[in-house]
């Protein structure tokens, strides 16, 4: 049985000290586990959610969201923009890019590393675009001095 089936299955006073913790990226499910208190931050400042929290959504500004895991190990995501809900006992957040891990320091070193690599990657994309719409737009100019060419 997984943990997110255990605090499925767990008695009422189990549900009340965990959270279940889903990060959502694209392509990927991040984490997906109980926790016992989650601290992020929004565009008007840091916030802890611990269980039994009111329900609410955020939107997350890019940052370091922190965790305990059920041993109480602190945890680490770095997130881009995302949005957070928490509904009961259970936060989501969707994220478009995010990095997990245990350490800060090497945490930051791969979402440096990372982070690097997706702007390289929109700069090639950027730069395919741009020859995709001067191609297109060279296109639609060549047709149009056909066509008035033709009405001469």
């Amino acid at each position: 049985m997984s943990d997110a089936d255990a605090l499925e299955t767990a008695p009422e006073t189990n549900r009340a000290t965990r959270l279940r913790l889903q990060v959502f990226a694209p392509t990927q499910t991040l984490v997906d586990e109980p926790v016992r208190k989650i601290i992020a931050e929004a565009a008007n400042g840091s916030f802890c959610l611990l269980p039994r929290h009111i329900d609410c959504v955020a939107e997350l500004v890019p940052g370091i969201l922190s965790f305990l895991d059920t041993d109480a190990v602190e945890r680490f995501v770095a997130v881009d923009v995302g949005t957070l809900v928490k509904a009961d006992d259970r936060v989501r957040i969707a994220t478009l890019n995010a990095v997990v891990g245990d350490d800060l320091e090497r945490l930051s070193d791969t979402v440096t590393e990372s982070f690097l690599t997706l702007e390289q990657h929109e700069q090639e994309a950027r730069s395919a675009l741009g020859r995709l719409e001067a191609g297109t737009l060279r296109g639609f100019a060549e047709t149009r001095f056909a066509e008035t060419e033709e009405t001469r």
